[in-house]
């Protein structure tokens, strides 16, 4: 059977983008694989985090992933942090992942910036943990959008190279899902950057928390161009904001970009921006009492983690037995 890992960093509520460019797709593949879907609070430590703020996060990302339609009798649903052995694999992993692959990372010169003297090694040694975490439970594939295809292409790297160096098949090549229907939502401020909770703008993204005035508000104040609505694709050219919103509102309505758009054709911003509010604020209600609903009762939430990540540790020891006796570790009992 297709097994299945992913998993979303609990820093803040998760928005729309996560929502419809992730979790959707989670939902529908829940019915046909072993989906393990993570809550990946050590990557979210790069960058500090008030550990109290933290631990909410880690609830309300587990609350979400209920609200949105996550089945917890059908996937499993557990905090990264609960199974110690996705840094125990991250070790072994690190001594066969050569610094020139590391060096290659796109996305560690994109965060680090100027200062990359200055940036944690966490952040640095970033993707030899998210090859773990793929491996750990012996993943085949994993949904992947563009920014993270290349930590996925290091992690078959390193795997196949684990394999190479013990003579035999310790770890599964994991393959990658790109999804041909996964929307890219943009933010609501910048239509060519990608929506995204380290935004410092909340007016950027519609969280899945946000009341109906909030998101009325947000999407009225979203930023637009002075031109009517185009009839055709190719009038979308160079207007990623209201490429988005489109977007946005074509994949709510389960509609071809193309067929929204003629809807519209001619029209102005304020007659589409109207309508995308009323169907997010129909599509956003019953995911954001789904989560209060979950939050209410935080034990319970936290007892259905539980269970889950004490299934995860029986999984992965059975990965982290082969690889302890294929590296030449003591066993003392």
């Amino acid at each position: 059977m297709m097994r299945v890992f992913s998993g979303i960093q609990p820093t803040g509520a998760l928005h729309l983008g996560n929502h419809l460019g992730a979790i959707v797709a989670w939902k529908e593949l829940q019915a046909i694989a072993e989906c393990t879907f993570c809550i990946v609070d050590w990557h979210a430590i790069t960058v500090f985090q008030d550990p109290e703020a933290l631990r909410q996060s880690v609830l309300m990302t587990a609350a979400t992933y209920l609200a949105c339609g996550l089945d917890p009798q059908r996937v499993t649903i557990y905090p990264q942090s609960a199974v110690p052995q996705h840094a125990e694999l991250a070790w072994l992993l690190s001594c066969h992942t050569p610094m020139g692959w590391l060096n290659r990372m796109t996305q560690f010169k994109d965060k680090a910036g100027k200062h990359k003297d200055q940036a944690v090694l966490g952040l640095y040694a970033y993707p030899v943990l998210m090859a773990a975490d793929i491996v750990l439970f012996g993943a085949t594939h994993v949904p992947v959008g563009e920014d993270q295809k290349q930590h996925l292409e290091l992690a078959r790297d390193i795997a196949a190279a684990v394999n190479r160096a013990y003579g035999k098949d310790l770890l599964v090549i994991p393959e990658p899902m790109v999804s041909k229907v996964a929307p890219r939502i943009m933010s609501l401020r910048d239509g060519t950057k990608k929506m995204s909770k380290s935004d410092p703008s909340e007016a950027s993204r519609i969280h899945l928390t946000d009341d109906d005035d909030t998101i009325a508000q947000k999407i009225r104040r979203a930023k637009t161009d002075s031109d009517a609505l185009p009839s055709d694709i190719a009038g979308l050219d160079n207007r990623p904001e209201a490429k988005n919103l489109l977007t946005i509102l074509s994949v709510l309505e389960n509609r071809a970009l193309p067929d929204t758009l003629q809807s519209y054709a001619g029209q102005t911003f304020s007659v589409l921006k109207d309508d995308l509010t009323q169907v997010l604020i129909t599509h956003i209600a019953p995911i954001r009492q789904g989560i209060h609903e979950r939050l209410s009762d935080p034990q319970a939430l936290k007892s259905l983690l539980a269970q889950h990540a004490s299934k995860c540790i029986e999984k992965a020891e059975s990965t982290m037995g082969l690889m302890r006796e294929s590296f030449g570790f003591l066993k003392l009992s």
